[in-house]
């Protein structure tokens, strides 16, 4: 079995193939002992840190409308570019 077309568990006691870890996963069975989820990525998904000045009075809005709406600022602004860049497309 090449390496490439393997996979060994975290404890490194078991090694499958990746047709059977396919298989496993599949059918809803526990595969997580061969994931290494603190080295998981999400293509398409990385995140580049920005900076972004405001005034504060407009910051003190975003914050009483985050507040308003129960959620960390950063979550706010991010939900509220992406409902701005949705209706853009």
């Amino acid at each position: 079995m090449k390496k490439a077309d393997s996979i060994t568990s975290q404890d490194g006691k078991m090694t499958i193939t990746a047709r059977e870890f396919d298989r496993r996963f599949e059918a809803g069975e526990d595969v997580s002992q061969f994931m290494d989820m603190a080295n998981a990525r999400r293509p398409g998904r990385e995140v580049q840190r920005v900076n972004v000045d405001f005034p504060k009075g407009f910051l003190a809005e975003i914050d009483r409308e985050a507040e308003r709406v129960g959620v960390p600022r950063q979550a706010w602004i991010k939900t509220a570019l992406a409902s701005v860049l949705k209706r853009s497309a």
